[in-house]
Parts: C-alpha cells; structure tokens; sequence
C-alpha cells in the first residue's frame, strides 16, 4: 500500500506518495503560491520533472488538484484512491501534548488548534489540508507526525526557561525544539551505516538550511536541542537572529517605536545571514559573496559558523563527549565549504575532516579521516519517508 505525505505551508503545498513495500517514491511535489493568481505546482515522477500551472485559491483546492494527478494516466501513479492506504501531515508544534506520532481524531485536532498560539504561522496551515482531506478523502486514515514530539524526552531542567515559573503555567512557555524529524531519521541512519545499535551512540545531529537547529541524541533520545519555544532561537539562520541578549528586543522597541509584530518580523524575517551580509536570503548568493571577499559575508558565514561549532562543543558537555556529527539539511548537505569551516574550530577535540572527502554534495558518505576521534557524516534527511513509516506503525498499531 501508499502513503501520501502532505506538508502545508502558509502558501505552499509539499506532497509525496511512497510505496511502502519498499519505501520507493513515486512521486513528490511542491505546490507554490497556493492563494495567489499565479499558483504552480513543480511535479517529479519517477525522475521525469514538469511544472504544471493550475490556479489554486486554498489549500483544498491543491489537495483536489493533486489526488486529480495521482489519478492521471499520463503519470501511472496510482490507479485509484483505494491504493492509498492512509494521510500522513507534517505539523510544526504539538506542544506537550503529543511525544509521539498519533491518529488523527476530533480530540488532535483540538489540541493542535490550541498550540495555534505556540505555531501562528504553521499550524493554521496544517489544520486546512487536515480539513481538506476530510472533506476529499473521507474514508481515509489520518496520521499527524509532529516536529515537537522528537524533543519530549528532553529533562525539565533542559527545557524549562529560568523566568517566573507562572508563565510556564499559564502559557506553556518553554523550550520545544523543532526538525525532530529530520534529526530522528538521520540518527536513525547513521547508526545503520555504523552497524551500531543507535542505544549505544551519542550523536550531534546539525540540520543546516534555511532554518537551522543542533540536537544532541543520546541512546536514540534527544536529550538538549538548539531551537526553542519557536525556531527563532539557537543558531543564526538564513534570516533569523538566533540566540541574542533579550534586552536587544526592548532596547529597539522602544528606540524604533516598534510595534511587537514588526519587531517579531525583524528577528525572523530580516535577521540572520540576510541581515548582516545584506546580499540576499539564499545562502548560495551570500557564499559567492563570500568568495568574492565582501567583508560582511565573510562575517555573516564565519560568525554562523562558529556559533554552530559552539553549539557542538556545548554539547559534547551534555554527552559526555559524542561519537559521530551528522551534517544535514539543504546547506549542512550541499555547502562542503561551511562544514570545513565548522570543522575547523572543532580540531582542539580531535575531529579532523577528510578534505577529499568532504567535497560532496547531497550524498551519504563519512567525511571524517581515519584519524579523526570523532565519524563526521553527511546524511541528506528524508522526512516524508519518516512521515510514511511514523503513519504506516500508527495504522499498525490500531489494527491490533
């Protein structure tokens, strides 16, 4: 049987169907300015690429747009409905609720609809094309995979702010962390490429793109994560400050006159790599940037990459020491020139990369050297296939 594995956007629809026979993806999508006049949706089959432009109002109308492709037989990708055996959503925050991957019920979707508050730029997302495939497929099971869950088991020193403990209370402010799944499958991952049992490893998985957070695994746990109450905080990011002084936020507030949202906007928005260097939002502008000796690229990049290697070393402290750093995400995949620079304020610990090694792109491979005290590898994420399998066990586990 299929999984269809949706992931909504504010304006944007991502979507894959898997067959789990094998774990082979038929298909994958991405759906751009869905609510907009000029809506397109970018299509692989099997390898075979198109765009396809298709107006989309809603996010039910790309879901309709798409089971309608599904069924095309100019693409062969299912021959009915009936051979998808069950949804499974991305959602960004589940708060404390969930610790795990769940059917979707009334009762999920209640208490996604409360973190709205913890997620206001996600959450309302997934709750649509959870309405629009109750509305389209209504025979069909739903799974919710959460991005938070990954991350309850850390201890409550760990995630609890040292701020009056009545807002914790009353708002539920405290440290979630985001990308559990991608830092789950590529934990996952390393320890098969290891032949090692994942309970025996202590792992510090780096999921570096446009957002970007660390988490230190241990015995498959995470047990610390760099992200926080949102994805805001940890390490600076494409266009998000990451970890500042908090005062920084009232000092220009009140400098600015600055209303909550718009300074909200800044941090997230206007911050990051973007924000200093001022070339641009994509990383691969900022680099040739770089390259090319624009002064504050070189501090945008050097500057990102040493808090990265902060982070690595704070935790090896949280584990005790680490066995293998996982480089993942679209820049932790693809830029060979930030995972050397990472790298090289780690050699005091023993990690020595294997410059021949290290000059891949998206490929699994160690690029650590036979000396090194520490395996380095790059792992490319697969979160939709972690959506699938999450899915595929729920159902499972209902039958029974």
């Amino acid at each position: 049987m299929k999984i269809l594995v949706l992931n909504c956007g504010s304006s944007s629809l991502r979507f894959q169907v898997i067959d789990m026979k094998n774990e082979d993806r038929i298909v994958k999508g991405h759906y751009e300015r869905v609510g907009g006049k000029n809506s397109s949706l970018r299509l692989n089959v099997r390898g075979e690429k198109s765009v396809i432009t298709h107006v989309a109002r809603t996010h039910e109308e790309a879901i309709s747009f798409v089971l309608e492709l599904l069924l095309d037989p100019k693409y062969q990708i299912l021959d009915s409905l009936d051979d998808l055996e069950a949804i499974g959503h991305r959602i960004v925050h589940g708060g404390e609720y969930f610790n795990e991957s769940v059917l979707i019920t009334p009762d999920v979707i209640e208490k996604i609809r409360q973190c709205i508050p913890l997620a206001p730029l996600h959450n309302p997302e997934s709750l649509a094309g959870i309405e629009a495939v109750k509305k389209l497929l209504p025979d069909k099971p739903m799974v919710a995979v959460f991005d938070t869950a990954f991350h309850q088991t850390m201890d409550k020193k760990t995630y609890l702010y040292q701020i009056p403990y009545g807002y914790y209370e009353k708002y539920q402010i405290r440290k979630y962390g985001f990308h559990g799944t991608s830092h789950r499958y590529v934990a996952s991952r390393v320890a098969t490429l290891l032949k090692k049992d994942i309970k025996t490893l202590k792992i510090i998985s780096c999921h570096l793109g446009q957002g970007a957070s660390i988490c230190a695994i241990k015995n498959g746990k995470s047990v610390d994560t760099s992200m926080g109450l949102t994805p805001m905080s940890g390490i600076p990011m494409a266009t998000r400050s990451g970890d500042i002084d908090p005062s920084i936020v009232t000092y220009l507030m009140k400098q600015e006159n600055l209303l909550p949202d718009e300074m909200d906007k800044i941090l997230n928005k206007k911050s990051g790599a973007w924000g200093v260097s001022g070339v641009s939002e994509d990383y691969r502008d900022i680099e040739k940037a770089y390259e090319e000796g624009d002064e504050r690229s070189i501090i945008a990049l050097d500057g990102q990459s040493y808090k990265v290697a902060q982070y690595i070393a704070q935790y090896m402290v949280t584990l005790g020491g680490a066995d293998v750093i996982i480089f993942t995400g679209g820049v932790g995949e693809n830029g060979y020139e930030t995972r050397e620079r990472i790298c090289q304020y780690l050699e005091f610990l023993g990690v020595e990369l294997d410059q021949e090694k290290n000059r891949v792109k998206g490929i699994e491979t160690c690029i650590s050297s036979s000396h090194s005290k520490i395996a380095l590898y790059v792992i490319p994420t697969n979160e939709e296939l972690m959506i699938a399998r999450d899915t595929h066990q729920v159902l499972q586990k209902e039958s029974l």
